[in-house]
Formats: C-alpha cells, structure tokens, sequence
C-alpha cells in the first residue's frame, strides 16, 4: 500500500480526519514564517486528541539541536525532518533516538542524490525559487520524468505539487512509494480541507 504524509496539520477537524483516514504520518511544521506554523505545544494538543495513529513528523528549517531537544521536551515526535542547514545527522540520531528524513529540492538531474548523507529517508521535492521565503515544494511540482534511471541511494517519498487529482498519476509516472502533501490539501492558504484530505488519501492509493 502507498504510505501518504498529511504535512502542515494545524488544526482539530484536519488532525482528526489524517487519523480517521488512516495516513502514515502527520506533520507538524516549526517554522514561524510558513501559514502552517504550530508551536511545540500547539502540536502537542493536536496529538494528545489520539493516543495512536499516524507517526508524527516534526519539520525543522535551518535547525540546531538544541531547538529540536526543546520541541521533543513538549511534543512527542516519531521523525524528525529537517531542511536547510543541518547539523551532523548521524550525531542528531545518537542524541534523538529519531529517524531523519532529509529534504531534497529537484530542479534538474543534477540534483538527484546520490548519497544519503546519512538521512534514513530522502523526501524529494521541487528545488524553491531563488526569491523563495521557505524552503520545499512550494506548492509546485518538478519534472517527474527525471526520476528515470534514477538510483535511490535510500528510500524516498515524493513531495512538491501534489493534489487529490494528480497523485495517481505522480505515483505512476514516478513509482513512488510514498507522498507528502501539505498546500494541495488547502481550501485557503494554511487552510486544511478535509474532504480535500480524504480524496487525496483515497486517490494515492487507489481507492
């Protein structure tokens, strides 16, 4: 079965709807500039609504260790997922205990990783634009056909761009195993839609 990534949850209707829908994993963003904003707290009341579900993901930009033993003091975090300027990912993991999901931006073959440089899991996605305040997908997709003949150095989810009506085909074009969606679950900007996260759940695998 396709594992799904429900990133950016925000909110109660959005966070019960991940779990009722069965996703993999939830996300949590810290990262005070992105519209999907939760502080270790904040997150913390959304995931004390379920004692099980899906594993929860904490996003970290630019992140030093001490940020991430702070969050960890108040939220419970399965995974930790980092962007931008990361510390020694093998001395993360000793101090954490967490697998690192290390985010990648795709613009042209080049960019392809060919090392994990560590990471227990690759998330690929659209390299930002240079004007970019964030750093991932920004809701835009990149070209999917550059994946051809790739050789995954560790395994990957596929992120950046993806909606309830192109997952199926992203899937297929890519052989992705497992997706991330945040803005393309969005009835507004930061805005989680649940009908818009049931389909897309549905849709990546098959149903």
């Amino acid at each position: 079965m396709i594992q799904v990534k429900i990133c950016g949850i925000n909110d109660p209707a959005a966070f019960d709807t991940v779990v009722e829908e069965g996703a993999d994993w939830v996300g949590f963003v810290f990262f005070p500039p992105s519209p999907r904003f939760v502080t270790p707290a904040q997150a913390a009341s959304l995931s004390m609504r379920h004692a099980g579900g899906p594993l929860r993901v904490g996003l970290f930009v630019d992140p030093e260790a001490d940020q991430i033993a702070a969050a960890l003091d108040v939220v419970h975090l399965d995974i930790l997922q980092l962007y931008g300027r990361i510390p020694d990912i093998t001395a993360l993991r000793a101090r954490f205990g967490k697998p690192i999901w290390r985010a990648v931006g795709i613009d042209r073959t080049e960019d392809l990783p060919t090392d994990n440089r560590g990471a227990d899991v690759l998330l690929l996605e659209a390299k930002p634009p240079a004007d970019a305040t964030r750093p991932g997908g920004n809701a835009t997709r990149f070209d999917w056909s550059l994946l051809r003949g790739w050789s995954a150095p560790a395994p990957w989810v596929l992120a950046g761009g993806l909606t309830p009506a192109n997952v199926a085909g992203a899937i297929q074009a890519t052989g992705a195993t497992a997706v991330d969606v945040s803005s393309g679950v969005e009835s507004a900007r930061g805005v989680k839609d649940p009908a818009l996260i049931r389909a897309f759940i549905a849709n990546a695998r098959g149903g």
